[in-house]
C-alpha cells in the first residue's frame, strides 16, 4: 500500500467520480434534443465495447496471468487468473440477476420511449428501486476503473473514458422517466447526477476493502477479476444495446475504432 502515491490515489478517484457523473451528460442530451441520435449511440456504445475488450483482453488479464505466473508458477499462475476472471465474470451476473430487468437501467431506452405514458405512470412508484438498481450496477464499474488506474494511470483513463461513454444512455434512462414524471427538470438532472456516485463509492469501497490487505498477488487477482467484469458489461450491455439501436455496422465499426484506438494508445 505504501507503494502508492496519495496523488495517485486521488487521480484514480476523480478519474472513477468524472465517469460515474457522466450520467450528467445523458440529462442533458435528454432535454435538448427531441430524438436520439441512432447512429451517434451505436457508434459510441460500440466504441465503447471495443475499448473495454481490448483493455480486459490484451491488458489486464495478460498483466495478472504473467504476474500469477512469477508468483506462482506457470499453471498454477495461469489457473489463478482463470478463476480470477471468471469469478469477475460470476460477480456482473450475479449483480445482474438480483436487479429485476424492469427496474434495470442498464436496459436503456430512446429518449422517443422514454416519452410514453406507460413510462409516465411508473416512474413515481419505482423511483427507490430505480435509484437503488443503478447503485448496484455502478458499484463494480466503479471498482474497475480505481483499481486499473492504480496499477497504470493511462489505462485507468482510457477505461473510465468508455465507461463515461456507456454512461450517458444511462443518464437519459434514469432522468428522463422522472422529468415526465414532477415536471422538474432539475430534479431528474440531479437524480441521474446523483446516480452516478455510486462509482466513486465503489471506489471507495474498493480502497478500504483491499487496501489492508494490498499486495502484488491481490492487485493481480484484482485485474483480472476487473477484466471479467468488463468483458461481462460489454457483452450484456455495450453491444446488445448497439444494436438495439438498429445500426448494426455502425456499432461494429465502432468495437473495430475502439479496439484499434485503444492499441496505438498503449503502444505510443
Amino acid at each position: 500500500m505504501e507503494n502508492i502515491p496519495a496523488s495517485q490515489i486521488i487521480f484514480s478517484l476523480l478519474l472513477t467520480l468524472a465517469a460515474g457523473l457522466a450520467t450528467g451528460v445523458g440529462s442533458c442530451i435528454a432535454f435538448f434534443f427531441k430524438r436520439s441520435d441512432r447512429k451517434f449511440l451505436s457508434f459510441a456504445l460500440g466504441f465503447s465495447g471495443g475499448v473495454m475488450i481490448y483493455i480486459s483482453l490484451a491488458e489486464l488479464l495478460s498483466e495478472a496471468r504473467l504476474g500469477l505466473i512469477d508468483i506462482f508458477g506457470k499453471r498454477p499462475g495461469a489457473l489463478a487468473a482463470i478463476a480470477a476472471f471468471f469469478g469477475g465474470i460470476f460477480l456482473a451476473m450475479l449483480i445482474d440477476k438480483l436487479v429485476p430487468s424492469h427496474e434495470n437501467p442498464h436496459e436503456v431506452r430512446s429518449v422517443e420511449e422514454m416519452d410514453s405514458p406507460r413510462h409516465r405512470d411508473k416512474i413515481l412508484r419505482s423511483g427507490t428501486l430505480f435509484a437503488l438498481a443503478v447503485g448496484i450496477h455502478n458499484f463494480p464499474e466503479g471498482m474497475a476503473v480505481f483499481v486499473s488506474s492504480l496499477a497504470n494511470p493511462g489505462m485507468g483513463l482510457s477505461i473510465a473514458a468508455a465507461i463515461a461513454i456507456h454512461n450517458i444512455p444511462e443518464g437519459i434512462t434514469v432522468s428522463v422517466p422522472i422529468y415526465h414524471a414532477t415536471g422538474n427538470r432539475k430534479k431528474a438532472f440531479l437524480y441521474s447526477f446523483a446516480s452516478g456516485l455510486a462509482e466513486p463509492l465503489g471506489a471507495l469501497a474498493a480502497w478500504f476493502i483491499f487496501a489492508p490487505f494490498l499486495s502484488e498477488t491481490l492487485l493481480n487477482v484484482l485485474f483480472a477479476a476487473v477484466a471479467g467484469i468488463m468483458v461481462y458489461i460489454t457483452f450484456d450491455e455495450l453491444l446488445p444495446l448497439a444494436e438495439e439501436y438498429g445500426e448494426h455496422h455502425i456499432s461494429i465499426y465502432g468495437v473495430i475504432i475502439g479496439m484499434l484506438v485503444m492499441a496505438l494508445s498503449l503502444v505510443f
